[in-house]
């Protein structure tokens, strides 16, 4: 067998650290944080490294939109609200910044019982061992009213849900995305898959109403994408059905010769799943688009983009206004 003896380095060849190319330099660092300082300051004072830099970009890719006057579509799962983030997406559409918002199912749930009630998310694993997980009267009977009500008008499940809360006189009802949406007049869509959402289970539930009503918004959606080029898409929170919905609502404006190339797609999650960074970040942008991918839970993460863009969208309407 062959001996080893370690080596020796005496001759390994160096060159000066001045020749080397570094990919940091003192020019990234962060500037320390001073008692007083705005929002604008933080932002200015973060590391111009990584994170920071695509938190940046998306930032300017939004503002750029809606300069241009191009559309930023927010899709979304559930959590978003189950955390308290109604107000901030409320804000953002008020303020012209979101233009359109496409959900899962179980948006219309938690929007509709803050509205009605003003609280929402029970104890499932408590509420299935008695069998009654999701068996809130009130969520099943108006929620499922309005989608069989909309169905006969020729409305999708969001302009449903929207108008009846609108039209009511919930008491929080000024905290819903759905019933701001139809005072605005803006897109909003519902992507179902029959048996997630449990207001399925309950006896008022028409599988042709949902059906219907949830294709209805597929197309609408899909319309909507049709004009996203040199907009931008957010997926907050959605790690499977707005990923795949919108995957496909964008084949379908592709394939009927709309221009959709140059988007950008942001992915917002605590954790990073295949379907986000194929169908919303990787697939779609591809070759001319720009993605970004921030990490972090929603409740923080969400609420410090909007202000970012907020900051921005103003000093971009006082420039302009000069």
């Amino acid at each position: 067998m062959k001996r080893y003896k370690p080596i020796s380095l005496r001759k390994v060849k160096t060159y000066p650290l001045v020749e080397r190319r570094s990919k940091v330099s003192i020019n990234a660092l962060a500037t320390t944080f001073n008692k007083g300082d705005t929002l604008r300051d933080f932002i200015r004072k973060l590391p111009n490294i990584l994170a920071v830099n695509d938190f940046k970009s998306t930032i300017n890719a939004i503002v750029r939109a809606r300069h241009n006057r191009r559309p930023v579509i927010l899709g979304m799962g559930a959590h978003p609200i189950k955390v308290g983030l109604s107000p901030v997406i409320i804000d953002l559409m008020r303020k012209d910044v979101i233009t359109a918002i496409a959900t899962n199912g179980a948006c219309i749930i938690h929007d509709f019982e803050l509205s009605f009630l003003g609280r929402t998310s029970e104890d499932v694993k408590e509420e299935l061992q008695k069998g009654t997980f999701g068996m809130a009267k009130e969520t099943g009977r108006y929620l499922n009213r309005a989608i069989n009500d909309g169905f006969k008008k020729g409305y999708g499940i969001g302009k449903s849900i929207g108008e009846m809360i609108y039209k009511s006189n919930f008491r929080f009802k000024e905290r819903s995305i759905f019933a701001t949406a139809y005072e605005l007049d803006i897109p909003t869509t519902v992507h179902v898959a029959i048996g997630t959402d449990i207001i399925h289970m309950h006896p008022d539930a028409d599988g042709k109403a949902l059906g219907e009503c949830s294709f209805r918004d597929f197309r609408l959606f899909t319309s909507v994408v049709s004009d996203l080029d040199g907009g931008a898409y957010i997926n907050l929170g959605s790690a499977v059905i707005m990923p795949e919905v919108f995957l496909k609502a964008l084949t379908i404006s592709r394939n009927l010769r709309n221009k959709v190339d140059d988007i950008t797609t942001v992915n917002m999650d605590f954790i990073h799943h295949y379907r986000p960074c194929e169908n919303v970040l990787r697939r779609p942008t591809f070759p001319k688009g720009s993605s970004y991918a921030i990490t972090g839970h929603h409740e923080i993460m969400f609420p410090l983009l909007a202000a970012a863009i907020i900051e921005e969208m103003d000093d971009l309407q006082g420039i302009n206004s000069v």
